[in-house]
């Protein structure tokens, strides 16, 4: 037998999807919902019974939560879910303002206009869809827009970044009741965005996204602290409340 032929029978067929994926993909789901709330344990044996599959996948789409930072694990008590702090919220907005102001400024330059075509169609069924919808999948949308707008950026470095954030974005919305009271006018924020850059004008698009950014901001951190209890001012570049 061959070098290569040996290589070659080192390997089994696969045969089926991705179980990890699956299970990791459930288990973001039921967090990112408040399934499984911020501090809860995630119980490996209960999950598998109801996914009927083995502990063995559970264990491996936890670990890699843990690698996301969704997760904890705590010696001989198993993973927890992430509790999300003040902080955490302040630092993580900082980050995602300054990724998506670069964003948007480049993709005034580099958008082309089937992708423009995309973003105005997305934003019609974000307004037209916003009261039907179920909370998570309005936060889905929404990031759905602001993912695009990173990938009208040309920046593939810039787009991963941002979609690196996301589940913890979904986690920090989903903590905050009623965080959409108006879901019409919240989706109707983005059109002076989509307006500055159909125009191609980065100062402008700029402008609004840091508005809209800032508003969220402080709108989820002041739902948070009634919440949770008071908490320090925000550190430097945080949204004046």
């Amino acid at each position: 037998m061959n070098a290569m032929t040996k290589a070659a029978s080192a390997f089994e067929s696969i045969d089926m999807p991705d179980l990890v994926g699956v299970v990791e993909a459930r288990l973001t789901q039921a967090i990112v919902e408040g399934r499984l709330p911020q501090g809860s344990r995630v119980v490996e044996a209960e999950i598998a019974r109801q996914m009927s599959i083995s502990r063995a996948p559970v264990r491996e789409a936890a670990r890699r939560l843990e690698r996301q930072g969704i997760l904890i694990a705590r010696p001989r008590r198993g993973f927890f879910v992430r509790e999300i702090t003040v902080k955490e919220i302040d630092d993580l907005f900082q980050v995602r303002l300054s990724l998506e102001l670069t964003a948007i400024e480049a993709a005034c330059r580099n958008g082309d206009a089937a992708g423009f075509k995309r973003l105005e169609a997305l934003l019609a069924r974000m307004v037209t869809e916003a009261n039907d919808l179920q909370q998570h999948a309005r936060i889905e949308l929404d990031l759905s827009f602001h993912t695009m707008l990173c990938e009208l950026s040309g920046n593939d470095y810039l787009l991963r970044l941002f979609s690196s954030t996301q589940t913890e974005m979904r986690m920090i919305i989903s903590l905050i009741d009623n965080v959409y009271h108006d879901p019409e006018k919240v989706a109707g924020t983005h059109e002076p965005i989509l307006a500055a850059l159909l125009a191609r004008d980065a100062p402008a698009a700029m402008a609004c996204m840091k508005v809209h950014l800032d508003d969220a901001w402080q709108h989820v951190r002041n739902l948070f602290v009634s919440q949770h209890g008071t908490a320090p001012e925000p550190k430097r570049g945080a949204p004046r409340r």
